[in-house]
């Protein structure tokens, strides 16, 4: 018999994972009374996110964009000790950020954590990327964060407000094949930049960016077998350990910018990648 490829390999291990630390009960309530949107967050980064947050205790709005993916959104709900809602909007849309936002406000009435997850990445040479590859990730990954953020606004708790955006370590150091979601993600990383200084006077809310490395979900086992020939041996380089980070691993640096005692953190880019990139 044929040894697995990598691709395997990583998928078999996806399926063994034991669950979250986040699921435990033991968790201090520090963002209990607290509502957060973290959009994208059926599967993934955004699921593991929902669930640091609301084991912390916050109520969560779990995003999803299509109708099929509503179970898995279901399923993230039921493993979730705090009070949640799924939400079907489409984040590559016009209208689905601010539907997104209303919901959240029609069942809580307040907003104060709005968590920039989803995205989606074509990894590709350059020969063979095409428009309709920019309009999908430009419309998602850059519109879709600048939207959501532009519909919060509005509804955040002053004073007490957080926005974390999901960068990428490919925003500064892309590896080959990434060229447009490499820079839709240095879109997301000028945002912050900007709106760190921008919107904390308006609104009394902290910006930050968190941006994981390579990272074991769902979407980084559909990158396929050629881009994981030449992600591999950068992985194997990691300084903390020669492997990818967990979702939850990624999700604690999120809930650590959303805490009160965070408060006078902003404009920060969390790189969240054991050390495989040093700014």
């Amino acid at each position: 018999m044929a040894p697995p490829t990598r691709l395997a390999q990583l998928s078999d291990q996806l399926s063994q994972q034991p669950p979250s630390r986040t699921t435990m009960t033991t968790t201090p309530q520090t963002l209990k009374d607290k509502v957060a949107i973290i959009s994208g967050s059926s599967s993934g980064i955004g699921a593991a996110i929902a669930r640091e947050l609301s084991a912390r205790g916050a109520s969560v709005v779990i995003n999803y964009p299509f109708p099929s993916l509503k179970p898995q959104a279901d399923s993230v709900i039921a493993s979730l000790p705090s009070p949640a809602i799924a939400v079907e909007a489409d984040m590559s849309t016009a209208s689905g950020p601010g539907q997104l936002v209303s919901a959240t406000m029609a069942k809580w009435g307040r907003l104060d954590i709005v968590v920039n997850s989803v995205a989606v990445a074509v990894n590709k040479p350059l020969e063979e990327q095409t428009l309709d590859d920019w309009d999908a990730l430009v419309n998602l990954n850059g519109r879709g964060t600048f939207l959501l953020t532009q519909a919060s606004l509005a509804h955040l708790t002053r004073g007490e407000g957080r926005i974390v955006n999901i960068c990428s370590l490919s925003a500064r150091a892309p590896p080959p094949n990434q060229t447009i979601y490499a820079g839709t993600k240095g879109m997301v990383d000028s945002f912050t930049r900007c709106w760190a200084k921008e919107l904390p006077p308006k609104y009394g809310c902290t910006v930050n960016a968190v941006s994981p490395g390579p990272t074991r979900t769902e979407g980084f086992a559909a990158a396929g077998e050629e881009q994981m020939k030449i992600l591999q041996p950068i992985i194997d380089q990691t300084p903390v350990g020669p492997r990818m980070a967990q979702p939850e691993e990624i999700a604690w640096a999120v809930g650590f910018l959303c805490e009160e005692r965070s408060r006078w953190i902003n404009g920060v880019h969390l790189v969240a990648s054991g050390g495989l990139f040093v700014d």
